[in-house]
């Protein structure tokens, strides 16, 4: 699949907001540099016309903002990696790292290798490591699990290396879902991750004891209540992807829902919440 990449130029200070607005547009890779945000999205899914929407609102705040767009064909994303990623450390208790660091792993209680091509989710967004953290604070030992929007799989690598008995994780992406599979493979944890290409509307109506999603704020304000079709009584649902600011609303679904708030975890703007079904 090839990729339109989209370079804005905008201040550290803005980069979070527009990762957030460009994702509900379709884009699903981002890398920082400096004052620019280089943001990626399949060439099918691209709209100029909604890029310039979200610009134009936003300049009153930051000031005329620049960007232009190029076609990519199919690329290393490996190499990106390399050139703008370090290994990321959760808590001190998980280690996520390229197959090419090399780096003494001793201290750590889980390691996660992670080859992301064009997948999102690497550790270094901070709603991805607010889901590893809570994932460390989850009884996953012999439990069931589904992540919802996998990526990289970096979340149901994460469920079984904590002890899940099976995991079924799914990306609505072809490409994303072969990477899931490719790590899941590079973790060694193929035997308890089955991963798939579909959307929770094709998942196949199974009961789990965690539901993980790292998606968006609209998408989870739409799911939740689906979710929870998933969730054994108990169960618990960890959701992330949205600003501190949209807690109110997704709790105000979550409570519709049957759900219970159990915790939040912020970072930088950033929330992810974990609830209990009731």
């Amino acid at each position: 699949m090839n990729y339109y990449e989209l370079k804005l130029s905008v201040s550290p200070g803005f980069a979070d907001i527009f990762v957030a607005e460009l994702a509900e547009i379709g884009f699903d890779s981002f890398v920082e540099e400096d004052d620019v945000l280089l943001a990626y999205v399949p060439e099918d899914q691209y709209n100029e016309e909604a890029v310039r929407e979200i610009i134009g609102r936003y300049e009153p705040l930051t000031g005329p903002l620049t960007f232009e767009t190029s076609r990519m064909e199919k690329q290393n994303w490996n190499a990106e990696w390399e050139k703008n990623y370090p290994p990321i450390d959760v808590e001190g208790q998980v280690l996520v790292r390229a197959g090419f660091h090399e780096m003494d792993t001793s201290g750590f209680t889980h390691e996660i290798v992670i080859n992301p091509k064009m997948s999102f989710g690497t550790g270094h967004h901070e709603t991805t490591w607010m889901m590893l953290a809570h994932q460390l604070e989850i009884d996953q030992e012999g439990k069931s699990a589904l992540d919802v929007g996998s990526g990289t799989g970096i979340l149901a690598i994460m469920a079984a290396l904590r002890g899940a008995k099976f995991v079924s994780a799914f990306d609505i992406e072809e490409w994303a879902a072969e990477n899931a599979g490719e790590n899941v493979g590079l973790n060694r944890v193929e035997n308890i991750v089955r991963v798939r290409q579909g959307t929770i509307e094709t998942e196949p109506a199974e009961k789990y004891e965690v539901v993980l999603a790292n998606i968006n704020r609209n998408i989870l304000l739409r799911e939740i209540p689906t979710y929870v079709q998933y969730l054994t009584p108990g169960g618990t649902l960890v959701v992330s992807g949205f600003y501190e600011g949209d807690l109110p609303e997704i709790q105000d679904v979550a409570d519709a829902s049957g759900l219970e708030l159990v915790s939040v975890k912020t970072r930088n703007g950033w929330a992810a919440a974990r609830f209990r079904l009731v």
